[in-house]
């Protein structure tokens, strides 16, 4: 039993081996550990540990992990672009324990009915999901009580501290726009409003990871001997016996190791299971490497094709975000941005115990759908494109809104004051990405492309376009909003209506294209890369079979948001966390698992 950043030279087999140690791994690692201590597990991470990492524990400075150079975060950089204006869309995703969990927001934020239901695979309905749903969380909020969790480990509450009025003032405007107040979007039922938002946080504001709520207590508990983890490490791929898989190749990872050999390759055997929970940018990765994907993509990157599986890394989706900041009436002690500005440190609000610490700056999630009006006026593409994929599907939300209570970023530039973003991502992009190894070491290069913009009809950028407008008349109603932050909102000519100080201006077809322009500008991911080793049939891009077993190979799952067949109308931690719940029940099945009395 230990955490490793080396693993030691005795072990060298182990019953089972989970390939990730982020917001899915920990929670299968633990709950296998739980069913039978004396099953030997090894859980390998290519970041570091997270635990007393302050910037772990204080939810206030999440904003940072997104930001080039930080250790806790991978970020993944796709082909400059025509549709992007010539740049270059990035997406971080956790390189930490816990995962995004540990580096997060911790938006408590489920799917909807309906996106399960769109999975259409037999074991994960509504229905057969809710449990686990249901089975990882404390729920202590608004709703119905039967359709959350109340003895589970994550706390879901509101946390300590709320910037009141700007939660207030946003949920009135909103309501002044049309879209209601709703007390839980997160039930299976009604949304098309706003929730004041809930976190996988304690009332006392301690952020809920996977690792220290899951994985952390096994490890220091003295009752799981067996359970091991390793992090600082890569694996570069699945090893295999003709067609079963028996362990995994690694190495130290040089980003915390860099002396000269670290990077010598070591291998661990698996007597029962391979388990990869490395998420929808390593889940792929890892099983090219290994052998498995389309053959051509193989073929090229000098790799031996063990299992003819073209869905890997295809039909790569997320979510796509824009973000429209406004200086504001706000007080210092209602928004973050003294820590984003340097007018405040961490260590220093440490000293404090300031009451920020835990607040990340949001307060309000509100989902939302067009009128029939506002569809007709994105155009005959887009409405027909919403008569197929929305109109009949009345839960099924186009876009989330959330205020955030700071300029997302350093505002030291713009001088001291107070400001707060609109910040609006579209749900279900009609675009599609890739993502392929071009070699079969770790260290080469890729080749990813998220698609962003580039669905055929040209439709993903209309949704954008509908909600410049509407935050614009949002903002409009909100008391505290004074001014678009500069060159944060499009210039329209000096004669353009849409200039005009109401709250629904008048917006030229020469005004919608330079929005649109502006758009592809600034537009980006949302950090929720979902879908790109799918759970479906095999001819149909699939991946994994409904046991999530690797298709054309035995004794290898993938286990983790990359098994999505369909992208989700939420932030996608719940689903993760979800997949892995039900998966650690499917392999305590496979496995035979007993719970031991201790």
């Amino acid at each position: 039993m230990g955490l490793y950043t080396k693993l030691p030279a005795n072990l060298d087999e182990v019953d089972v081996i989970i390939v990730g140690g982020g917001c899915s791994g920990c929670i299968i690692a633990s709950r296998l550990a739980d069913a039978d201590p004396q099953l030997s597990i090894l859980v390998i991470e290519s970041g570091t540990n997270n635990k007393g990492l302050p910037v772990v524990d204080h939810v206030s400075v999440w904003l940072n992990h997104v930001l080039p150079g930080n250790p806790h975060a991978k970020l993944f950089h796709g082909p400059k672009s025509d549709l992007l204006a010539g740049r270059q869309a990035t997406v971080p995703v956790g390189h930490i324990l816990g995962g995004g969990t540990s580096i997060n927001s911790l938006f408590y934020s489920r799917p909807q009915r309906s996106d399960y239901e769109s999975w259409n695979t037999p074991g994960w309905s509504p229905e057969d999901l809710l449990p686990y749903m249901k089975k990882f969380e404390t729920y202590i909020g608004p709703g119905p009580k039967d359709m959350h969790g109340h003895n589970g480990p994550m706390q879901v509450s509101g946390g300590p501290f709320r910037s009141h009025r700007l939660e207030d003032g946003f949920i009135t405007a909103m309501e002044t726009v049309g879209w209601p107040e709703v007390d839980d979007i997160n039930c299976f039922g009604s949304n098309n409003g706003s929730m004041r938002l809930l976190k996988y946080m304690s009332p006392e504001g301690q952020r809920q990871d996977t690792a220290t709520i899951y994985l952390h207590p096994r490890l220091e508990g003295g009752q799981h001997p067996n359970l091991h983890v390793l992090v600082e490490s890569q694996v570069e791929r699945v090893l295999f016996e003709g067609t079963r898989a028996v362990g995994v190749s690694f190495r130290l990872n040089p980003d915390f190791h860099p002396d000269p050999g670290s990077d010598s390759i070591r291998e661990i055997r698996a007597r029962r299971l391979v388990t990869i929970t490395g998420g929808s940018m390593f889940s792929p990765l890892i099983l090219q490497r290994s052998g498995i994907g389309e053959p051509e993509v193989l073929k090229k990157a000098g790799v031996p094709i063990v299992a003819n599986v073209p869905g890997v890394g295809a039909d790569y989706e997320d979510h796509n975000t824009m973000m429209y900041p406004y200086s504001s009436n706000l007080r210092p002690d209602e928004t973050l941005d003294s820590l984003y500005s340097g007018r405040t440190s961490l260590d220093d609000m440490i000293a404090t115990k300031h009451e920020m610490l835990s607040y990340g700056g949001v307060d309000v999630q509100s989902k939302i759908r067009p009128t029939e009006a506002d569809v007709e006026a994105l155009g005959p593409k887009f409405k027909a494109a919403w008569g197929r994929s929305f109109k009949d599907i009345p839960d099924k939300p186009l876009v989330i809104i959330s205020p955030v209570a700071c300029f997302p970023g350093d505002s030291s530039f713009l001088g001291p004051g107070q400001f707060l973003t609109l910040v609006t991502f579209t749900l279900y992009p009609f675009s599609r990405g890739h993502l392929y190894i071009t070699g079969p070491k770790i260290d080469d290069p890729l080749d990813f492309d998220p698609g962003l913009l580039s669905d055929p009809e040209d439709l993903d950028v209309k949704p954008h376009v509908w909600m410049f407008k509407k935050q614009r008349e949002i903002a409009h109603h909100m008391g505290l909003c004074r001014d678009p932050v500069p060159s944060t909102q499009p210039t329209f000519p000096a004669n353009s209506k849409a200039n005009l100080d109401i709250p629904n201006p008048e917006y030229s077809a020469e005004d919608d294209d330079i929005i649109e322009n502006w758009i592809r500008e600034r537009i980006n991911s949302t950090w929720h890369p979902i879908g790109t080793c799918k759970m479906a049939p095999r001819d149909k891009h699939g991946v994994v079979d409904p046991a999530l077993n690797v298709y054309g190979v035995q004794s290898l799952k993938v286990a983790d948001l990359s098994i999505s067949p369909h992208n989700v109308g939420a932030n996608t931690s719940n689903t993760a966390m979800t997949v892995a719940e039900k998966a650690a029940d499917i392999i305590i099945s496979e496995l035979g698992l007993v719970k031991r009395e201790r």
